[in-house]
């Protein structure tokens, strides 16, 4: 696996669920649980859709969890970006994840 100088994963195709549990691991959060997943699976579905960051609200919202979910299960949105094994988003949206 190649991740660049902030952590990210340079090949989103390159990410496994076994992978996400490692990162989490390593991060402190413990096992995923299916809240996880889902913000997970909602982020890589929309990034190999759009090509970009959703809202977190709109990760939260479409999975039927607290609109502030994304805090509650991870440390914040770069995290929950880094563990869904997504390419580093960018100067711009770092700043607001």
């Amino acid at each position: 696996m190649k991740f660049d100088a902030d952590g990210f994963l340079d090949d989103p195709t390159a990410w496994s669920r076994e992978l996400a549990q490692q990162l989490a691991t390593e991060d402190g959060i413990g096992p995923l649980g299916d809240a996880h997943w889902a913000v997970i699976d909602e982020l890589r579905a929309h990034y190999l859709d759009y090509g970009a960051l959703p809202p977190g609200s709109h990760v939260c919202r479409v999975n039927r969890l607290d609109t502030q979910c994304v805090p509650g299960l991870f440390a914040n949105m770069r995290e929950a970006w880094r563990i869904a094994g997504l390419p580093n988003p960018g100067e711009e949206a770092k700043s607001y994840m």
